[in-house]
């Protein structure tokens, strides 16, 4: 008889591809935090190892769309003799829905020291409507 070297009921479970270690930590890559500053949100969130170039951020149909891209390939380096070179290509990617009413340039970004962060408005600005007459014939 054939008997699995686990012991324990619950090592089955946690094995189990969603609650493997490298589930967890690419989600804690971009650890979030999201403060009410009374009128509006600040939204802080961890980017390691990121740059500002390779962040984007997208408002689209009402959701915010934080885009990080990374690839730690150099090419610079092709005249140095390497016996070994591991690199990476990592994207992440986090949306919130905040609203069909919210703009594009309601939002203000900064990205210092890899944390992102982005301050929106809890409601989109009211328009000033403008007086349009309709011309008499």
């Amino acid at each position: 008889m054939l008997l699995s070297r686990r012991n324990n009921l619950f090592d089955d479970f946690f094995n189990d591809p969603f609650f493997t270690d490298a589930y967890f930590n690419k989600q804690s890559l971009m650890k979030t935090d999201i403060e009410d500053g009374g009128d509006h949100y600040v939204i802080d969130m961890e980017l390691p190892g990121f740059q500002k170039e390779m962040v984007k951020a997208e408002l689209k149909d009402g959701y915010l769309t934080i885009l990080a891209e990374n690839n730690s390939e150099n090419n610079s380096d092709e005249e140095k003799n390497y016996i070994r070179r591991e690199r990476y290509h990592s994207s992440l990617k986090r949306s919130f829905y905040v609203g069909t009413k919210i703009r594009q340039e309601d939002i203000k970004a900064s990205f210092e020291n890899g944390i992102l962060k982005l301050m929106l408005p809890k409601e989109a600005p009211k328009e000033i409507e403008e007086n349009r007459y309709i011309p008499i014939e």
